[in-house]
């Protein structure tokens, strides 16, 4: 029997294969043990609606963005996404609020006996617990975001109202395929029979795989590009067709990628209004505005301190580190520091070869067994030019880096979502 969250919490972290922190050893290649999860809970998944988001970038925030509009229309909002950077009850929201500590111990001590029998992935746990807690607590909708790939994610027992696909890039490659339309036909396998799904950005040559699945399933496909936005300084644009929507929406999501998740979250919306959801444009408004108060994002282009500019980002692959350093190019700064720290099984090379070769870098780890040595990315870092030297803490080397800032400098701090977890006072 547990008696206290931190004790539940260690005995999750501790006993239960975990993909964050151990990589491939925690993946499992099938839905065995979440069916038999759900089933010996009476299959809470199946008493509430949902919606189901996934894709390489994008379902973080398109999940935020969906779930503050549906919050703002005045339903009960569940929202579950992975990892969480601080505290475990992140993973598992109602309208913003988390999980309650209590819910979890509770939830572990009933299930003990099945944790024993099953030996579930820490991941195929907090999914069952997650449905259990929405189920309980009788939210009016739940967004449920993949943990990764589709087919083979544990979030794939439910049937939800729509299906939301954001994109496709490199990564985890050695699960769901080493080209762009393998990994797409692994997220392709979250649309359902009949079940509508929306693919937020039109990429060429993946598009077929969708349309091909979506034939399949009898599900009507809806590209997102319905839809613009169009970013101006810290405000949006957003169109429908050639026909003006809003102006100076002021989205507190910062990334210039977020003009490709915005057009998936506003067909999706249209969608949820067709089907009999009753939301309007103030809610629209309000919930994209309010996406951070609401929902309590973290990590996505945060601004942490000015002068110099401090900013963080959980951009972790090659397509979201791309978007990283646009942004980055296109943000006034006399000198850029970058504190890095990657984790073992990314394309390295290829990320590292993104990043600008004047930046000064100092490379750290996380403190997770998957974290790649700060030395050995020293040394690949090095190898391609980039100039930088190890400090191992996150936080020395952000220390570090603000010593040697100006005012007019940037200190970026990214390259891992553990990197930013552990950033003090997040």
């Amino acid at each position: 029997m547990f008696h206290s969250f931190p004790e539940t919490v260690a005995y999750l972290y501790g006993n239960l294969p975990m993909f964050q922190r151990l990589g491939g050893a925690a993946y499992r290649k099938d839905l065995i043990n979440t069916i038999k999860l759900c089933e010996a809970l009476g299959n809470p998944q199946n008493s509430f609606k949902s919606i189901h988001v996934a894709g390489t970038n994008g379902k973080g925030s398109t999940s935020h963005m969906l779930a503050s509009v549906l919050q703002s229309a005045g339903y009960k909002t569940g929202l579950y996404t992975s990892p969480h950077l601080k505290s475990f009850t992140e993973r598992i929201r109602i309208n913003g609020e988390e999980v309650r500590e209590q819910f979890v111990v509770d939830f572990v001590n009933t299930i003990n006996p099945l944790i024993t029998e099953l030996n579930p992935s820490f991941f195929e746990i907090t999914v069952a617990m997650a449905f259990q807690y929405f189920e309980k607590e009788k939210v009016d909708i739940a967004v449920i975001e993949v943990g990764m790939g589709g087919r083979l994610d544990s979030t794939n027992v439910i049937t939800p109202e729509l299906s939301v696909i954001t994109n496709i890039g490199y990564d985890h490659a050695e699960f769901l395929g080493d080209t762009l339309e393998l990994i797409a036909k692994e997220k392709a396998g979250i649309i359902k029979k009949n079940i509508p799904v929306v693919i937020s950005e039109r990429q060429l040559g993946i598009e077929k795989v969708f349309e091909s699945f979506a034939r399949e399933a009898n599900s009507t496909l809806y590209f997102g590009d319905h839809y613009k936005a169009i970013q101006s300084n810290h405000s949006y644009s957003l169109y429908r067709g050639n026909e003006f929507l809003f102006e100076d929406v002021k989205i507190p999501l910062l990334g210039n990628y977020q003009t490709k998740n915005i057009p998936g979250v506003m067909m999706a919306l249209e969608i949820l209004s067709a089907k009999g959801f009753t939301i309007n444009s103030n809610n629209i408004l309000h919930g994209l505005e309010n996406v951070i108060a609401q929902t309590n994002l973290k990590g996505r282009w945060q601004i942490l301190a000015e002068k110099p500019l401090m900013i963080c980002d959980t951009g972790h692959n090659e397509d979201g580190i791309k978007m990283v350093v646009e942004q980055l190019r296109k943000t006034p700064h006399k000198k850029l520091y970058v504190v890095m720290g990657v984790v073992k099984d990314k394309a390295i090379e290829a990320i590292l070869k993104l990043w600008p070769k004047e930046a000064a870098y100092y490379f750290c780890e996380a403190t997770i067994p998957r974290a790649l040595d700060a030395n050995i990315l020293h040394e690949k870092a090095k190898a391609i030019g980039l100039k930088g030297e190890v400090v191992k803490d996150v936080n020395a080397a952000i220390a570090k880096a603000k010593a040697s800032a100006n005012s007019e400098d940037l200190i970026f701090i990214g390259g891992s979502t553990f990197v930013v977890a552990e950033i003090e006072n997040l």
